[in-house]
């Protein structure tokens, strides 16, 4: 790695770090500077997973207020979210290289629109749990379409990661009827395990490439509180659209190199 990859690798752990803690879709940011520094898709994929994870830490600590009185949820989701981890980490691992470099550019635009429909999916949540707790339907009960839609958010984030909050979202504003910070409580907790969960199988692969990862890992935690401070004060909106802008002009160019 040269002095100029490592200065652009950092500074795109900075970025996605910050961004993370604002509007989602670091992995954006990262995977395609990882590609930029000549690492193959799924190595690239890999790396940004694992130098990404201690934000996912970080959020789930934030929200550790939330997640009280959701013990029975977490233990319920916790070995579905564990399972669907494995099964995504291990499926990008026996992917063949050229499958996997065919799906990313789908997979990126489908993050982009996950990111630019994080808002609306949001107000929908809201919508439908406060009617939902308002007319005393809420539970705690975990039924099969709970433990389906957490195992498919699972496969899909452990599989590539971004976009994996909106969906983890929109599946808990689903099958729950509660307020909208207690499921980004829930959502943070599961995410965490997701991500660890996969973090383990891809470490054990040894496809990552540990130079980029520990820059990555100094760089998005740096990212995630010094420059998360910054991005706070920036409109969410806009910095989503412009990741999302920037992960479709992604898509485009992937699309025409395959």
């Amino acid at each position: 790695m040269t002095i100029a990859e490592a200065l652009l690798v950092t500074v795109a752990g900075l970025l996605a770090g910050a961004v993370n803690t604002v509007a989602g879709g670091g992995t954006l940011i990262t995977y395609p500077v990882l590609l930029l520094c000549g690492l193959p898709p799924v190595s690239a994929n890999i790396t940004s997973a694992i130098g990404l994870a201690p934000g996912y830490a970080g959020g789930a600590y934030a929200y550790r207020r939330e997640l009280g009185g959701q013990r029975a949820r977490q233990f319920a989701l916790g070995p579905t979210a564990i399972v669907g981890g494995v099964a995504g980490a291990a499926l990008l691992l026996v992917t063949p290289p050229g499958s996997f470099q065919v799906a990313v550019p789908f997979l990126v635009l489908a993050s982009c629109l996950l990111l630019l429909a994080q808002p609306v999916l949001a107000s929908a949540v809201a919508r439908r749990t406060g009617r939902r707790t308002a007319q005393g339907q809420g539970s705690d009960r975990v039924t099969p379409l709970a433990q389906a839609g957490v195992f498919v958010a699972s496969v899909y984030g452990a599989y590539f990661s971004a976009g994996l909050g909106v969906l983890l979202l929109a599946v808990l504003g689903i099958v729950f009827g509660d307020g909208l910070q207690r499921l980004n409580g829930l959502k943070s907790a599961l995410s965490l395990v997701i991500v660890l969960t996969a973090v383990v199988v891809y470490a054990a692969s040894g496809q990552a490439s540990l130079g980029h990862t520990l820059l990555l890992l100094v760089a998005s935690c740096l990212g995630g509180t010094a420059g998360g401070a910054f991005a706070r004060r920036l409109d969410a909106e806009v910095l989503r659209r412009t990741v999302a802008i920037l992960g479709t002009a992604l898509a485009v160019v992937l699309f025409l190199k395959g």
